[in-house]
C-alpha cells in the first residue's frame, strides 16, 4: 500500500510530546504500514485541563523528530493541539481519524471531565473529525513503558475497523470512542462496550505552610507569600467506582462512546418540568 492510498491519523495527547504512551502508540501505528501518521501535542505536560483552549495570544509550534511522523510540539492544550492540527495551517490535509494518547491513567466516570486526553478527541468531534482518545490504568510498581506498546497493539483492531468503516461511509458521526484499557493489558478479556458510569477520586484539600516542601515550590511565589496567603495541597482519596470502571478492573478492554452534549437524567427532567412553573 502506498502512502497515498493509506489513510491519515493524527495522534495528539495531554501527557507532552514526549510521553512514553504517545511515542508508543505512533511506533505501532508506523511499523503496521497501515496509516500516514501525523502528530500535533503539547510540548510539555497538560494533563487534567480539561477542554481548555487558547484564545488570547499565538501559539508557538515547532517541528520535532518522531520516527516515521510528521510531527510538531504545541504550546498549547490538547484541544489546542487537535483544532490546529486539523485545520490545514499546519498540515495540508485532515487526518482520516483523531487519536489522542495513549495516557498515564484511566479516564472512567467523572474523570472523563477533567481530562485533557479525552478533551483532545472531543475537539476533532467538534470539527467533524472520527476520533478516539486512549488510556492506560497505569499503577505504579506494577505497570511498565512496555504496557503502552501492548496498549498500543490491542487498539490495532479497533482503529483499523473505525478507519474502514469511514472509508465506506458507514461510520456514525454523532459521537466519538473513549478507550481504556486495563492495568494487565497482557492478559486482557477482550472488548466490553460501557456507557459513562459516576466514578471519581475524591478529593480533599490539607493546609500546607510555606516551609512544606519548598523544593517543589516556585521561587517567585516563595518570595511572595506572607502570613495574608494560605496555601493548600491536594489530597487524593479513595476511589469511588461504577460500572466502567468495574469493568476495566475486571479486565476489558472498555469502549465507550461519547456525545458532547451531557444531558440531564430523566429524573431531573422531570422535576424541573414540574418546577419551572411554579417558580412564576
Amino acid at each position: 500500500m502506498t502512502s497515498v492510498d493509506r489513510p491519515t491519523v493524527m495522534v495528539t495527547n495531554d501527557d507532552g510530546i514526549d510521553a512514553a504512551g504517545l511515542q508508543s502508540l505512533v511506533r505501532v501505528l508506523v511499523s503496521s504500514g497501515r496509516y500516514n501518521v501525523q502528530v500535533c501535542a503539547p510540548d510539555a505536560e497538560r494533563s487534567a485541563v480539561s477542554h481548555s483552549i487558547t484564545w488570547r495570544h499565538p501559539l508557538a509550534a515547532r517541528r520535532v523528530n518522531v520516527e516515521g511522523a510528521i510531527a510538531f510540539a504545541v504550546a498549547g492544550t490538547p484541544a489546542d493541539c487537535t483544532s490546529l492540527g486539523i485545520s490545514k495551517a499546519l498540515f495540508p490535509s485532515v487526518a482520516d481519524l483523531v487519536i489522542s494518547g495513549i495516557n498515564m491513567g484511566s479516564n472512567c466516570g467523572y474523570n472523563i471531565v477533567y481530562s485533557g486526553t479525552v478533551a483532545g478527541a472531543r475537539e476533532a468531534f467538534f470539527n467533524g473529525v472520527p476520533s478516539i482518545s486512549i488510556s492506560y490504568d497505569w499503577v505504579g510498581g506494577i505497570s511498565s513503558v512496555q504496557d503502552y506498546t501492548l496498549a498500543a497493539e490491542a487498539c490495532l483492531p479497533i482503529i483499523g475497523s473505525i478507519l474502514s468503516e469511514i472509508k465506506k461511509s458507514s461510520y456514525p458521526r454523532n459521537c466519538f470512542l473513549n478507550v481504556d484499557l486495563p492495568t494487565d493489558v497482557a492478559n486482557h478479556k477482550g472488548y466490553k462496550l460501557t456507557k459513562q458510569g459516576r466514578s471519581t477520586n475524591q478529593v480533599g484539600w490539607e493546609p500546607m505552610t510555606s516551609d512544606m516542601h519548598g523544593r517543589q515550590m516556585l521561587s517567585t511565589m516563595a518570595t511572595t507569600m506572607s502570613q495574608e496567603h494560605l496555601l493548600f495541597k491536594r489530597v487524593r482519596g479513595a476511589q469511588v467506582d461504577d460500572a466502567d470502571r468495574r469493568s476495566l478492573k475486571e479486565g476489558f478492554i472498555t469502549v465507550m462512546p461519547l456525545d458532547a452534549l451531557s444531558p440531564a437524567n430523566v429524573e431531573c427532567e422531570t422535576f424541573f418540568k414540574d418546577w419551572l412553573p411554579k417558580v412564576a
